[in-house]
C-alpha cells in the first residue's frame, strides 16, 4: 500500500502530523507493506533564504495579528508537540524559504534516505534552530544522516532536483491539495491536516481492507 504525504519542513503541524502517522503505522499489522513517499509542499515559496525576525514577528505579520497572540499561538503548538514526543524551540526558529530543503529530500530520497531526511530536516528547524534555507547547513545535515555532503551541496547549486519539487506541488494541486499535512492512500483516500493518531489507525485498516477485498 503506498502512502503519499504532502508536508513542509518549516510546517509545525506536519511535525506533529508526521509523529502521529508514525505511531499509527508502527502499530500496523501490515506495516512492512507500507511503502511511504515524501512530497514538496512550500507553505511561503516566496520566501527569503533567511529573516532577518523571530519566527513570533513573522507570523504577526503574516496573518496580520499581535506579536502577543502570536506567542500564544507558538505556545499552543509547542505543547500540542510535547504530547508526541516533540521539542520545539520556536524562540530560536529561524524562518526561511524552504524550496532548498526539499531539493535536499529528493536528493536523498535517490540515495534511499528520503525519510531520515525529512526527519532531520524538521528537527533542524523546530528543535535545532538552524537555518534550514542556507546551504552549507543543509550540506551539513545531509552528512549527519549518512549522505555525502558534497554531492548534496553540488546537487543544491546546480538545482538538479528543483523540478522534482515542482512537480510534488503540481501533483498537489491536481489532488487539490491547498494545505499541509496531507496523507494521500493510494490515490484514494486523503487525510487532510495533523489528525489525531485514531483517525490515522482508521484510515490504515480501512484502506487496507477495501484493497484486500478489490483484489479477491
Amino acid at each position: 500500500m503506498r502512502i503519499e504525504i504532502w508536508s513542509d519542513v518549516v510546517c509545525p503541524w506536519c511535525y506533529i502530523g508526521k509523529r502521529r502517522f508514525e505511531a499509527a503505522l508502527q502499530g500496523f499489522e501490515h506495516r512492512e507493506a507500507v511503502e511511504v513517499t515524501w512530497r514538496s509542499f512550500e507553505l511561503d515559496p516566496s520566501a527569503p533564504a533567511g529573516l532577518d525576525k523571530p519566527l513570533d514577528e513573522m507570523l504577526a505579520e503574516k496573518y496580520g495579528m499581535s506579536v502577543a497572540e502570536a506567542k500564544t499561538a507558538n505556545a499552543r503548538v509547542t505543547q500540542l508537540a510535547s504530547a508526541e514526543g516533540l521539542e520545539y524551540h520556536l524562540d530560536r526558529a529561524q524562518p526561511g524559504n524552504s524550496f532548498s530543503a526539499h531539493q535536499l529530500v529528493h536528493f536523498a530520497a535517490s540515495r534511499g534516505g528520503a525519510a531520515a531526511m525529512q526527519e532531520r530536516l524538521m528537527k533542524a528547524y523546530f528543535t535545532d534552530g538552524l537555518a534550514i534555507g542556507h546551504l552549507d547547513v543543509l550540506a551539513q545535515l545531509a552528512a549527519e544522516v549518512g549522505l555525502d555532503p558534497g554531492e548534496a551541496l553540488r546537487s543544491l547549486e546546480t538545482n538538479i532536483f528543483a523540478q522534482a519539487v515542482h512537480d510534488d506541488e503540481e501533483r498537489a494541486g491536481q489532488f487539490g491539495i491547498n494545505g499541509v499535512p496531507f496523507f494521500a492512500i493510494e490515490e484514494r483516500w486523503g487525510i487532510s491536516g495533523a489528525q489525531p493518531l485514531q483517525e490515522f489507525q482508521h484510515a490504515l485498516a480501512s484502506s487496507w481492507k477495501e484493497l484486500a477485498e478489490a483484489t479477491r
